[in-house]
């Protein structure tokens, strides 16, 4: 490699590629939740909230999609050549670089928001570089790296939403909702690894379709994806809720049938069913945190 190839500077395209925007929705979408449930006005907290949106997605995912290309960067020499930064467009250490850059900026924000949030984040900071970096590096094992993407993309930004609002602590009906639905985004996260299952499996890398095979880690994910959002459910009732526990039910009845048709294919039609079935979960967040919202405020 030449000494120019090593100094120059990544282009800007090739910049906001490596940061890959499409998987920052679910974080802000989390925080959003967060927001609702915990009940409060948003008046006056719309320099917070506008910030925690940034930190949720254009921030903390981004860093945690940079640190994963760097440290897969040998891996998708092979398997995906044309990415950033096997290609060269992300020249010499500018991925690494970056991914420093992003961390440190992410947490310089999450402390201007506050103390809670800037315990939150630097939890996330770790499992986002632990997550890829070795000696741990979670994602060679399924159930660790998807529980860790879960936390990180469902969990955590609903918390720090909550405790943007409340300005510390959130109640523990924010902790319960935020938990739960974060165990269910581990059958999420599975739906990504059915397109690369020999790849993993030559590369040692043991997500839950090559340990269980196809059928089993489809049918595990179901069940991961449907369970939290029964107990959800199951709450919003204990909580007096039941409009909002009907419709949360509904929407789990509507992904019972697109798992049902999800499972005669599971690898052909996971993109599908994480189009379809995702979206309907990720709307049951919301309306629970319509129906916590009242309850927390109350208390608070």
């Amino acid at each position: 490699m030449s000494e120019q190839t090593v100094t120059a500077r990544p282009a800007m395209p090739a910049a906001l590629e490596v940061l890959h925007p499409i998987t920052w929705f679910a974080p802000m979408w989390a925080f959003g939740c967060g927001v609702v449930s915990s009940g409060l006005s948003t008046s006056g907290k719309w320099p917070e909230i506008i910030a925690g949106v940034v930190l949720a997605g254009p921030l903390m995912t981004a860093t945690s999609q940079v640190v994963n290309d760097w440290y897969d960067r040998h891996v998708d020499a092979i398997n995906e050549p044309n990415r950033p930064i096997p290609s060269g467009r992300i020249p010499g250490n500018w991925g690494f670089y970056m991914a420093l850059g992003w961390s440190a900026v992410s947490l310089a924000l999450a402390a201007w928001i506050g103390t809670f949030v800037l315990i939150a984040a630097s939890l996330g900071m770790v499992l986002a570089w632990i997550y890829s970096a070795p000696p741990l590096r979670l994602k060679q094992n399924g159930w660790w790296g998807n529980a860790a993407v879960g936390g990180c993309y469902e969990g955590l930004p609903w918390i720090t939403g909550a405790a943007v609002m409340a300005g510390g602590v959130p109640d523990w009906r924010v902790f319960l909702l935020a938990f739960l639905y974060s165990a269910g985004a581990h059958g999420i996260m599975t739906l990504n690894d059915f397109k690369s299952v020999e790849g993993d499996r030559k590369m040692g890398l043991a997500s839950l379709p090559v340990q269980l095979g196809v059928e089993r880690a489809a049918k595990l994910a179901c069940v991961v994806m449907a369970v939290p959002q029964a107990v959800v459910i199951a709450l919003l009732l204990g909580w007096d809720r039941p409009v909002h526990a009907a419709v949360v039910g509904l929407l789990v009845l509507a992904q019972g049938f697109l798992m049902a048709r999800w499972l005669q294919q599971p690898r052909e039609r996971a993109p599908w069913y994480n189009a379809t079935g995702t979206t309907l979960y990720v709307i049951g967040m919301q309306i629970s945190a319509w129906a916590v919202g009242p309850l927390v405020a109350a208390a608070s």
